[in-house]
């Protein structure tokens, strides 16, 4: 989503920067401008969670850093630690004009177990020339980790689980713990505390927590609170718990579209249910679509509305009365495919291409899903001395990795030297034939493919775990053995 220009301009480049100072709370704090490092080039990873299209780049949040592409996906170019970045993945990103801002996250073990923790927030002022770098704002990073950002003038509000909606005036030196009620922050005993998704629409504030949707009309002094009632179930929200916000304009209207999901582990209350939310007045009254679907993130084109959620793409034309969903994601030749039902973000550029991004990959059609072009990440067989073929993942779990329709893939990567037939078998461990997973596939010389299998044996059954060879046979060039680990 591209968020809108506001009048005002963040203009507080030379405070105290690289200086230690003291902020409202008496605590110590540091940020650091980091020396301009170059971006590495491609892709960061495969796992992509968010896609911020503006006029300028399409910004993608990723599980290894921030990646961007400024030419429509020719060349990419990935910012992580070493250009001034939090540790961690990717947990929010905000653009607005030359000004980004990134939060970061991963997952520490504690007495309690594994917990996310917040990496800290950076941001750039020159489209990612440099990246200043701010510690994750709070006592602790543990269980307070930035899940969304939102530009408002010359705040920065962010959303930070247990950490609250807090807001910065001074790019982050120091921050603001706001409450969008009347009520002290205590986020372990009110679950509107506990901040995840946030939004500016032309100064107007609106915050998704734990506890229902909120929405401020004068910078966050009063708030309005819009949570389900299940007296009223026909015109409130789905769930309390809100991951998403997004605000779309189309067909001169305004519309606020919301992921909601239960919270009846929380309050008990039954009648809850996950789908999507949307209002056309501002809040006053909601409806629902989408019932019993998993939405993380929207997109818009004009009047068509994308949801991004666990079993794919959605599309609708009609303000969410009906939805298309998507089929698997593959390129035209269908040599690249996006191993996941899941789609974590998606975004349309002004010529309409729309992007989608997945947990194996980013994805891009031009022509509403007919075809695709698939971009992913992987080590390239044959070169470097890497070996001519690699099963990924290795041991690998068909109930577990990369799940499609039900099904685990595991890839079998290798490159070809001259236009070749494919032929790939899989024995078990006494060199028995299990199945033929291509036989006699036309591939084009000078290039990287992968085939991909799903753990089933020529009857359809799911093989037992041990250990097998597969033989990848290039006509041509010669016959490649490799081992794999079937673990589940």
């Amino acid at each position: 989503m591209r968020l809108k220009s506001a009048a005002g301009t963040i203009a507080l480049l030379g405070i105290l920067i690289g200086c230690q100072f003291v902020n409202a709370q008496g605590l110590l704090k540091r940020s650091f401008l980091l020396d301009s490092i170059q971006p590495e080039s491609g892709l960061a990873s495969n796992s992509i969670t968010d896609v911020v299209v503006t006029d300028l780049a399409i910004w993608l949040g990723t599980g290894r850093g921030l990646s961007r592409t400024v030419d429509n996906g020719l060349l990419f170019e990935s910012y992580g630690q070493e250009q001034g970045l939090g540790k961690g993945s990717i947990s929010a990103i905000a653009v607005r004009d030359d000004i980004i801002w990134v939060a970061t996250g991963f997952d520490s073990l504690t007495i309690l177990g594994s917990q996310q923790t917040g990496g800290g927030l950076a941001y750039s002022l020159d489209q990612g020339g440099t990246w200043i770098y701010i510690p994750q704002p709070g006592t602790t990073p543990v269980t307070n980790i930035t899940f969304d950002i939102s530009l408002r003038e010359d705040e920065v509000w962010i959303t930070s689980f247990g950490g609250g909606l807090r807001k910065s005036n001074d790019l982050g030196l120091s921050w603001d713990i706001v409450t969008p009620d009347s009520f002290l922050f205590d986020p372990g005993a009110r679950l509107n505390h506990r901040a995840f998704s946030t939004i500016n629409v032309d100064g107007t504030l609106w915050v998704g927590t734990a506890g229902g949707i909120n929405r401020s009309t004068d910078g966050g002094d009063t708030w309005t609170n819009f949570r389900h009632d299940s007296t009223r179930a026909s015109s409130t929200i789905s769930g309390n718990f809100v991951v998403a916000i997004a605000n779309q304009q189309g067909d001169g209207k305004s519309t606020i579209w919301a992921g909601t999901r239960p919270t009846t582990i929380e309050t008990g209350d039954t009648t809850e249910f996950s789908g999507i939310s949307f209002s056309h007045d501002q809040g006053f009254t909601w409806q629902t679509t989408l019932r019993g679907e998993t939405v993380h993130n929207f997109a818009f084109d004009d009047s068509v509305v994308y949801a991004a959620a666990d079993r794919g793409l959605f599309k609708s034309n009609d303000s969410g009365e009906t939805w298309f969903l998507f089929p698997s994601m593959e390129n035209e030749t269908r040599t690249l495919r996006v191993l996941n039902n899941k789609v974590f973000a998606a975004g349309v550029t002004e010529n309409h291409d729309l992007w989608a991004g997945t947990g194996n990959g980013l994805a891009r059609t031009s022509n509403n899903g007919a075809t695709w072009e698939i971009f992913q990440v992987f080590v390239p067989a044959g070169r470097d001395g890497e070996p001519r073929t690699y099963a990924y993942p290795n041991p690998f779990s068909p109930n577990v990795h990369n799940q499609l329709n039900g099904s685990g893939y595991v890839r079998f990567q290798y490159n070809t030297i001259n236009d070749t037939q494919v032929t790939l078998k899989i024995y078990n461990f006494a060199m028995e034939h299990v199945v033929t997973v291509v036989e006699n596939a036309a591939r084009a010389a000078q290039n990287d493919f992968y085939e991909t299998w799903n753990g089933r044996d020529g009857r359809g059954e799911q093989v037992h775990n041990g250990v097998y060879f597969y033989r990848l046979e290039l006509d041509g060039d010669g016959d490649y053995w490799g081992k794999l680990i079937i673990l589940n």
